[in-house]
């Protein structure tokens, strides 16, 4: 098996490369917030100052199925939700928004990926929903709850990471 995450440098890989990092737990579809006590009124953010802290729900995006933990309409994601962040190679420096299990963040921070990662797995993502990586079986749908109520759906479990 290539195992071209550990030789290439994630600026460096082809879009295939990329889109492979990818584990698929589908975290980053979660609803989060900065708890920033100054601010007035929620408002989408591309940073993170000093002493803010994220939060995350359990409240995820309506395209989202929560079965395959596949974005519906992952092409157009985007578009139809404008707040929908697209990590990138050029964004990559942003990563804060994702959580600490997030197979781009761990290879960026220079952790390697996780033993449950279905590129360690056959493809497969079993392992990464037995060890309750993913979002499965967690979640209610945006369009299911009032998003005015957020704090009433803060989660930890976005914030677990196993090895």
């Amino acid at each position: 098996m290539d195992k071209y995450w550990e030789t290439t440098p994630l600026e460096n890989m082809t879009e295939k490369q990329w889109e492979g990092i990818c584990d698929g737990c589908a975290k980053c579809c979660l609803h989060k917030f900065i708890d920033d006590e100054a601010v007035t009124e929620a408002a989408p953010t591309s940073h993170i100052q000093q002493g803010e802290k994220i939060h995350y729900t359990n409240i995820a995006c309506g395209l989202l199925n929560t079965k395959t933990c596949a974005c519906t309409q992952y092409a157009e994601r985007t578009i139809l939700v404008p707040e929908c962040v697209k990590l990138t190679k050029d964004n990559l420096q942003d990563i804060f928004f994702m959580p600490h299990s997030c197979s781009y963040r761990r290879l960026y921070e220079d952790r390697g990926l996780p033993t449950w990662h279905p590129l360690l797995n056959k493809g497969k993502k079993s392992v990464m929903h037995k060890a309750g990586m993913s979002l499965r079986g967690k979640t209610v749908a945006d369009h299911d709850v009032d998003l005015e109520q957020f704090e009433d759906y803060i989660a930890m479990w976005p914030m677990e990471d196993l090895d």
